[in-house]
């Protein structure tokens, strides 16, 4: 039987499909191959940049609802002028993704995830700029219209981006499929190497909460606070886990005197195995309904633009006419 890194012998355990269907940890015969990892370095260093670019979109709106608040100037100076004349030239950039899908002579400029990039850049430079352009004072019911429509669609497209994620590897990698989803989780797999059997503790709460997810799977979003506490309930099982493991392995070290560099190891280890399984149970569950919601925001995303084109078109007129 092999040996895990403490020295004794390794427990294998499967995720199994239990009587009620949902998914248990169960002890095969060895030997069993190791099931893939739930998440690579590349992945986590991914997740790390879209956490900081949100933290910097967010500064960044911050500063211009502080500058168009500032005084300084008034949308029909030449300075908010041409603000407006920026932010709506990036608005009207932003269809250069769609039509790169279409248009033979994009697609030779440059490949979908280029353009995919720059739509997203000018959807936050482009209201940016409005914004800082509007002074966030409106005199005018086409003005306010416009400016509406514009919250409306770069709402609608911080949402898109957000469904996009959950179905897509990465900012720019292909669809992800369910069976994919399923295996890296090792919800499909015929074994999985773990190194949680020391601690029973921690098997049962990973138990519990794989049995809350089946249950999110199936019902989707026909329960929405069931579907959107998942998410919440994962945090919970990890800082619950991750300390259970912590107490078992200190109480571990001390009885085998183990170096305070190794105790520190295998905690993050553990640590880092019981996020990246929660991490994909979770995503495994939702996946269906974010399939979803991706779907209806496509069909609901697409008459937002068309207002704020004609909105805009309308304030350009009003502004230019009197």
């Amino acid at each position: 039987m092999p040996r895990d890194e403490f020295g004794g012998a390794s427990s294998i355990l499967v995720m199994r499909p239990g009587k009620s269907g949902v998914a248990t940890f169960m002890p095969p015969m060895p030997p069993m191959p190791p099931a893939p990892p739930a998440r690579s370095p590349s992945q986590m260093r991914a997740s790390r940049r879209e956490i900081t670019s949100l933290v910097v979109v967010a500064m960044v709106l911050a500063a211009a609802i502080v500058t168009a608040r500032s005084g300084r100037f008034t949308a029909a100076s030449n300075v908010g002028y041409w603000l407006g004349v920026a932010g709506g030239t990036a608005m009207l950039l932003l269809f250069l993704y769609p039509l790169s899908k279409r248009w033979r002579a994009l697609c030779d400029i440059g490949p979908p995830r280029l353009w995919f990039a720059l739509h997203m850049l000018l959807g936050i430079a482009g209201p940016v700029l409005i914004i800082v352009h509007s002074t966030l004072r409106f005199g005018s019911i086409n003005a306010t219209f416009a400016f509406v429509a514009m919250v409306l669609v770069a709402g609608s497209g911080i949402g898109g981006r957000f469904l996009y994620a959950r179905i897509h590897h990465g900012l720019y990698g292909r669809r992800a499929s369910l069976a994919e989803l399923r295996a890296q989780a090792g919800l499909d797999s015929q074994a999985a190497r773990s190194k949680l059997a020391f601690a029973p503790e921690v098997e049962r709460k990973l138990n519990e909460f794989a049995r809350r997810a089946e249950q999110t799977r199936h019902t989707g979003l026909v329960h929405p606070l069931r579907f959107f506490a998942l998410g919440w309930h994962a945090t919970v099982a990890r800082r619950r886990c991750t300390a259970e493991a912590t107490r078992v392995l200190t109480q571990r070290a001390r009885k085998e005197h183990w170096r305070a560099d190794t105790l520190e190891r295998r905690i993050s280890r553990r640590r880092t195995l019981i996020a990246a399984h929660l991490r994909a149970v979770q995503r495994v569950a939702q996946f269906g309904a974010f399939e979803r919601l991706f779907s209806i925001w496509h069909v609901l995303h697409a008459p937002l633009v068309y207002l704020l084109v004609l909105s805009a078109i309308a304030h350009v007129i009003a502004v230019h006419m009197y």
